[in-house]
């Protein structure tokens, strides 16, 4: 009987243990990014002053909030995310046609981090006053990515996209996920968003969807491109977080990725799995508690004895960028920020 007792006690206190293991690495990720921070408040790679400003630090607001610190908090997290913000809506952040990725050189890609945190930042700001130059800002940058959304593509095939430049004639998955992940946001925000306009990003998502290289299907890069690891993860949360939740395109993809797992070694590793813990936690069923347990097993082993963590290839320029990912990867147990809820 004792022995029975001991065993039920044991394995009740190892979810206890695990979850106390990942907010010990996201406390020690928040602490490396705080590091980061420079004396403007923004926060990027100090070693390799890296151009992309705008970029790491509207990524590394998102961690910070995604794991519950709020730029109202009296905390050393809450005075760092209050500063960070204010670096983001300082003059000459975003130019006179409300694009954020022209000052740090990050183009599209940054525009649509800053537009999606600034989103989710609507109505958290430390005063009155902030709350409505976040909300002025932010719909600045919407109507930019709506205007970059009309451009006439070369190709009907990328119509609904969007790639490097807000003039840009095609389109790729990568950059259209953070735009329509943005417009997302700032509709649920209460700011002016046309519902076409997510539309047309659903049909140019599920255009992106291929059955290449593998029975089952998932989305690739570009129509017509087989599926890659991070791809098929930036499909699967954005057609859901578009309300698609019950498209065959997600099932597949969820599908794929359940019998693809990550791989460390894989190209863009911390940008793939920040989508794929989101979205097979968006899936749910069978998928997103053996996501979740990979996720968290994978991080807390690459994470490095600073707190941050590093990538190879590409990804291993920026530390700052591969540890916002990992806490934004980690902190699907906390569901704070309002377009990672289901």
């Amino acid at each position: 009987m004792r022995r029975s007792v001991l065993l039920l006690f044991l394995f009740a206190c190892v979810p206890v243990r695990a979850a106390d293991k990942v907010n010990e690495a996201i406390g020690r990720g928040v602490e490396f990014l705080l590091k980061q921070q420079s004396d403007d408040g923004a926060i990027n790679d100090l070693e390799k002053k890296r151009r992309d400003v705008n970029a790491m630090t509207g990524l590394s607001i998102m961690a910070l909030a995604a794991v519950g610190h709020q730029p109202t908090d009296d905390t050393p997290e809450g005075k760092a995310l209050a500063r960070a913000l204010e670096f983001i809506l300082a003059d000459g952040r975003q130019d006179a046609s409300g694009y954020y990725g022209k000052s740090d050189g990050s183009r599209m890609y940054g525009h649509g981090i800053v537009t999606l945190m600034l989103a989710e930042m609507v109505g958290m700001g430390v005063d009155a006053q902030q709350d409505a130059l976040i909300r002025k800002r932010c719909q600045r940058a919407v109507e930019l990515i709506l205007r970059a959304q009309r451009v006439a593509k070369k190709d009907q095939k990328h119509d609904g996209g969007w790639r490097y430049g807000p003039d840009a004639v095609d389109a790729d998955l990568s950059v259209t996920v953070w735009q329509v992940m943005a417009l997302r946001a700032a509709k649920n925000a209460g700011l002016d968003v046309p519902k076409e306009a997510i539309e047309q990003t659903v049909g140019y998502i599920k255009r992106s969807y291929t059955t290449k290289r593998n029975v089952k299907g998932a989305f690739g890069y570009q129509p017509g491109n087989g599926p890659t690891y991070s791809t098929a993860s930036e499909g699967l949360l954005a057609l859901q977080v578009c309300g698609e939740y019950d498209a065959p395109e997600v099932a597949g993809a969820a599908s794929w990725l359940h019998s693809t797992p990550p791989n460390v070694a894989g190209n863009w590793f911390y940008y793939g799995t920040y989508y794929f813990a989101q979205g097979m936690y968006q899936r749910g069923g069978e998928f997103a508690e053996p996501a979740r347990q990979t996720v968290e097993s994978l991080m807390l082993a690459q994470q490095q004895p600073d707190g941050s963590w590093k990538g190879i290839s590409r990804e291993a320029e920026s530390r700052v960028y591969c540890t916002a990912l990992a806490v934004l990867s980690l902190s699907v147990r906390h569901h704070f920020m309002p377009i990672y809820q289901r």
